[in-house]
């Protein structure tokens, strides 16, 4: 098979979609029937996997800093990496496309067009982050989910990314869904504490750490706005948070600062992704306080293979996937989530038994190994439909 990968963001980068992108391509290069071409944005770092080239969008390279979700500037690249893929499409004869986020459109087109079947990957509803990101938009959220449902009818297969995303394709008549859940990272999930966040706050304090970007619905509003709860209980934690862009450090920092904590939180910035393991390694406690969203955050999978107790919050988009017994499940509401950590903080014995539950749940399910063979499920399928036709 001659497989086209259509990425709508920047690549390579370390940030959520890009590394799922990563990984599928990772376990396609692994087959003896693929080769797969890329599209993808002009920013990020080149890969280098057998039988994979990258491609990326012309004309516009000069277009950087583009975030997640939708905006004029992915807009503005869209339009572009639409008539690349046309080129692209009549140039080589693809056996299917293979489409993240808005590219689905473009792959329905090429289909349209050319015959060419698709599959679907699915990391997030477009429809319901559109309307969650420009409450103004909430108008058209009929017509946003009208061309979603037809684009999940419309695919060979679908491949979300968690449970929830799967109902979604069922609800709009998915001819195949296989959900390629996320996995885990970490290379040494046994990593000794390196001393490299002590070291940056000069503390001996407990470390409550989050790691991702600063859009809001990472929950980091929520995050900030529970610590006036903790200090009120002289509760020795200190919250560390790498990651984000500068002015999202500089906003969340004024709030700290107004709402008093601002001892208490410690803003790192970014951090390169291969030292992912040995940050984790330093903390004593993982945060994950998404507020917004169905699809579960990548993170949560590293964090709980790292053995460390991992606080979320108990919506959705986490309790699909796991329980109280892998991970400490607080309300999303400030004073409740506050109470969360200060449990956690006190409670060594249940930071030990959760850091324990939650290791055993990843090596079973998410790591690279489960999400190959389930690539493979995805692709053997594919390969058995087109044979047929």
């Amino acid at each position: 098979m001659k497989i086209l990968k259509l990425s709508p963001h920047p690549f390579f980068i370390n940030r959520g979609t890009p590394i799922d992108a990563f990984l599928i391509l990772q376990a396609l290069s692994e087959r003896n029937d693929t080769d797969v071409d890329i599209i993808a944005y002009p920013e990020g770092e080149d890969i280098d996997l057998p039988n994979v080239q990258l491609y990326r969008v012309p004309f516009c390279g000069y277009v950087k800093n583009v975030r997640p979700g939708f905006s004029l500037k992915k807009l503005y690249i869209d339009f572009f990496m639409f008539f690349y893929t046309w080129k692209m499409v009549h140039k080589n004869k693809y056996s299917i496309i293979h489409a993240g986020e808005e590219a689905v459109f473009m792959a329905m087109m090429m289909k349209l067009i050319y015959k060419i079947p698709y599959i679907y990957d699915i990391d997030s509803s477009i429809a319901q982050q559109m309307v969650e990101k420009n409450p103004r938009l909430k108008p058209l959220a009929k017509i946003f989910n009208w061309f979603e449902a037809h684009a999940m009818k419309g695919a060979l297969a679908n491949a979300p990314v968690c449970h929830a995303l799967r109902e979604l394709c069922e609800q709009n008549e998915s001819s195949k869904t296989i959900t390629l859940h996320d996995i885990s990272q970490l290379k040494n999930p046994d990593m000794e504490p390196t001393g490299l966040i002590r070291n940056e706050i000069k503390s001996d304090g407990l470390i409550l750490l989050y790691c991702g970007n600063l859009e809001e619905y990472q929950g980091v509003d929520l995050l900030i706005e529970s610590f006036p709860y903790v200090v009120k209980e002289k509760v020795e934690v200190e919250l560390v948070i790498i990651g984000g862009v500068p002015e999202d450090i500089e906003r969340y920092k004024q709030k700290a600062t107004d709402l008093g904590v601002e001892k208490n939180i410690h803003f790192l910035g970014p951090r390169p992704f291969d030292q992912l393991d040995a940050y984790l390694a330093d903390a004593d406690i993982l945060v994950a306080p998404r507020v917004r969203g169905v699809n579960t955050p990548m993170k949560i999978f590293p964090y709980l293979h790292s053995g460390k107790p991992v606080l979320l919050t108990k919506l959705y988009t986490h309790t699909q996937i796991v329980t109280e017994n892998e991970a400490y499940l607080a309300e999303a509401k400030p004073k409740a989530f506050g109470a969360g950590i200060i449990e956690l903080a006190k409670n060594a014995k249940l930071r030990l038994k959760l850091g324990r539950n939650g290791r055993a749940f990843v090596e079973k399910d998410h790591v690279y190994a489960a999400h190959k063979r389930r690539v493979d499920e995805l692709y053997d399928w594919a390969k058995s439909r087109l044979c047929k036709v």
